[in-house]
């Protein structure tokens, strides 16, 4: 079996997708994060592709940063200075060429997360 990432956002509060969401992956490598790319989920809170497709998978250490703040804005979620969630990082370890699903259920003052098929 080839690896892949995948992610997908619901807005707990609103009970939809949460479409448009800019989402940033990285891989960690002891000290270092380098920035592989940057996805925004469409309307059903998806990416339209894989976030680490199998030609560009591999095991180790990687970081999703959700932007949680700005769709929230977007959506015309009321506002507190400064937001309380606003910037989400989930670090995670990927140890197998497996599908990896790494969803994110958002609220404005909290979220879950865990691996799902």
């Amino acid at each position: 079996m080839t690896g892949y990432l995948t992610t997908h956002v619901l807005d707990t509060a609103r009970g939809l997708p949460a479409a448009g969401l800019e989402i940033e992956l990285y891989r960690i490598e002891g000290d270092n994060r380098t920035k592989l790319k940057t996805v925004r989920t469409n309307a059903d809170g998806r990416t339209d592709a894989q976030i680490l497709p199998e030609a560009e998978f591999a095991t180790g250490v990687y970081e999703l940063v959700f932007h949680a703040g700005a769709y929230l804005d977007a959506t015309g979620t009321p506002a507190e200075d400064p937001r309380f969630l606003d910037v989400i990082p989930i670090r995670f370890g990927m140890s197998q060429a497996a599908h990896y699903h790494v969803p994110l259920l958002l609220s404005p003052f909290g979220y879950s997360t865990y691996r799902g098929s």
